[in-house]
């Protein structure tokens, strides 16, 4: 161990390098830099085309040297990609078209003047243009697991550094002991982002002092991220891979690790891509490996890709699979802290956890305790998805009322339609109804209606949406998911489907929702791991919430919001048909024929749908002008 004049020897050695590295990443050449979203989203709906177009004419009109081009990862704003923002100007391009490249190099990186009629609309104020951060969508944001994510090149470490990148690495092997690291992080008030909301430094405490004279431990990170409408962690990994590199060093360091795994699915090519690009530099770097900043400290990380298992994101089943066996839970105790990976002491937080961990070092325990809520620290990242205008990804403090998330940054429900509830926590979250539109969002909040804060998709339904169908998405979800170690989990989610679809048939009785409510328990109670013991949260709250839905599927054989198809009837009201014929032409099935009744005040003769034909398919309803044909 080096003396603490050593340590500082080192730390200035440190900060020296680091310094030379910030000051060539902040003293650029170029006159302006053009920044292209490089995720996932962005990527499908077209940013390399983008790029790749950038480049021609930068090299046509002797730009190359003048403009950097930088591939950054998500902006947060997917429902407007490609997404293309412009700086020193901050002027920001929305749903960028390669046929617009021309003018924009022309009229704006050549002559001067932003292209008005490209621009977002919101960053157009008469003649003054809006920077992102002034859109609705960012206002009430405050980002701190994505500060970097659109802003950096997460493929250039350079860039990562001169955002203070590796220096509370630096700080930490150089000015705090282990235990100060901890308490520093229970201070702070971090709770996993994971879902299940455990204390970080407490877990950390655990794995060093459980077993002190273990030879080996490990720190894990789950990056699986197998929750339907989920891509938080995935959006850390491609804009910003150094930050859980920097952080799980600091987790190993804080525990007595020399080695750390992300398990990452395989489905992120992107992210595993710039993963191991982001680990190459680091050990380049001398930030990974033997001797961190020679301190004498060492830690190397290596990944591993899961095959699409949701039931690796519960944490003992995530450690089997890395182990290389099939991933199924484990009985606990004893804990991963005690008997983890390889049953040797280990911590697992996933990717937003070890997101906020170098900016709680860098600025304190209670600058991160200022935000959020007495039991609920910080911040909280939420993939906003659904019937909602702003599509994407959203950092809000906790306590933020679900109202702002939905009206205020995600622009409000669509086509005029009522909010009906949202979906928080997956397949093992629940709803939220409009009765509590206004409730602050954080973990004890959530639990006590019902719900629960998962990882942070956020699933929006307006009135359209059929509550007992998406309990029945859910639970199909969990049914195929199920590792099917245990029998409450394997058997009763099946029986509890069975009852769903017997109901969405217009098959189900009063006794099947007894018997529903009466699975559900049991299956919490006795189910092996967390997601089984979750598994029922989505029906519960349908139950709770929207109980008079359940009873019009089983009394009146009907379905309030006309999706189920089984519970369909659709007729014409033949007063209201004017018989323009629209439906019939549309209809697939040539199920509507004209009848010989007239309506009084109409012209034409009306028409009818035979229920024998009728597939139920609603185009009827979707073509006519008049609203004459309803599903009774």
């Amino acid at each position: 161990m080096k003396t603490l004049k050593e340590l500082r020897a080192v730390r200035k050695k440190m900060e020296g390098e680091l310094a030379i590295r910030m000051h060539k990443h902040s003293h650029s050449k170029y006159e302006r830099h053009v920044l292209v979203c490089g995720g996932t989203g962005c990527t499908s709906s077209g940013s390399p085309k983008v790029i790749e177009k950038l480049e021609q004419e930068f090299e046509a009109k002797g730009l190359t040297d003048k403009v950097q081009i930088v591939k950054t990862g998500c902006f947060g704003l997917c429902e407007l990609g490609p997404i293309m923002i412009v700086y020193p100007e901050g002027s920001f391009y929305a749903r960028v078209d390669i046929d617009e490249i021309p003018r924009i190099v022309d009229e704006h990186l050549i002559g001067g003047k932003p292209v008005k009629e490209f621009l977002y609309a919101e960053t157009v104020d008469g003649d003054n243009i809006k920077s992102l951060d002034d859109t609705s969508f960012y206002k009430k944001q405050k980002r701190i697991a994505l500060r970097n994510c659109g802003v950096i090149n997460p493929e250039d470490i350079n860039e990562y550094i001169g955002r203070d990148g590796y220096k509370a690495l630096g700080e930490v092997l150089t000015e705090m002991t282990p235990e100060e690291v901890i308490q520093t992080i229970l201070d702070s008030g971090l709770r996993g982002r994971g879902g299940a909301g455990f204390p970080t430094g407490m877990k950390w405490r655990l794995a060093r002092t459980i077993v002190p004279d273990a030879d080996i431990k490990y720190v894990c990170c789950n990056a699986d991220e197998g929750d339907p409408g989920a891509f938080m962690d995935r959006s850390v990994l491609e804009g910003d891979p150094h930050v859980l590199i920097e952080a799980m060093a600091i987790a190993g360091y804080a525990i007595g690790a020399s080695q750390g795994y992300v398990y990452v699915r395989a489905e992120y090519p992107i992210a595993v891509e710039r993963l191991n690009i982001a680990i190459k530099q680091a050990r380049e770097a001398g930030m990974l490996g033997e001797d961190i900043f020679g301190t004498g400290f060492n830690f190397d990380i290596d990944l591993r890709l899961g095959a699409g298992a949701f039931v690796c994101g519960e944490e003992t089943a995530l450690m089997t699979s890395i182990e290389g066996n099939r991933g199924e839970p484990r009985p606990r105790p004893p804990f991963p802290a005690e008997k983890g990976l390889y049953q040797k002491p280990s911590v697992l937080n996933n990717v937003e956890t070890y997101a906020n961990i170098p900016q709680i070092i860098l600025n304190g325990a209670e600058w991160f305790a200022s935000m959020g809520t007495e039991k609920s620290k910080g911040t909280k990242v939420f993939a906003l998805g659904g019937k909602i205008k702003n599509t994407g990804l959203v950092e809000v403090p906790m306590g933020t009322t679900l109202r702002e998330v939905v009206e205020e940054i995600g622009g409000g429900i669509p086509n005029g339609k009522k909010f009906k509830a949202a979906q928080t926590g997956g397949p093992s979250g629940g709803c939220i109804p409009a009765e509590h539109f206004d409730i602050p969002i954080d973990f004890d909040n959530l639990i006590g209606i019902g719900s629960m804060m998962g990882s942070g998709g956020l699933i929006v339904m307006d009135e359209d949406n059929c509550m007992v169908d998406i309990a029945k998405f859910f639970l199909e979800f969990t049914v195929d998911e199920s590792c099917g170690k245990c029998a409450p989990c394997r058997i009763g989610t099946k029986r509890m489907y069975e009852i769903l679809e017997k109901i969405t048939k217009g098959n189900g009785t009063m006794e099947d929702l007894d018997k529903l409510e009466e699975l559900c328990y049991h299956i919490k109670a006795n189910s092996l791991c967390g997601l089984g013991q979750t598994a029922p949260n989505p029906v519960l709250s349908t139950l709770r919430y929207f109980k008079d839905e359940y009873i019009a599927h089983v009394v009146e054989k009907r379905c309030p919001a006309g999706v189920c198809k089984d519970l369909l009837h659709f007729e014409v009201i033949k007063d209201k048909c004017f018989g323009c014929g629209l439906c019939a032409k549309h209809c697939p099935a040539d199920a509507i024929t004209q009848t010989d009744y007239i309506a009084p005040g109409k012209k034409k003769a009306s028409y009818h749908i035979d229920k024998e034909k009728c597939i139920k398919c609603g185009a009827c309803i979707g073509t006519c002008k008049f609203k004459a044909i309803i599903n009774k």
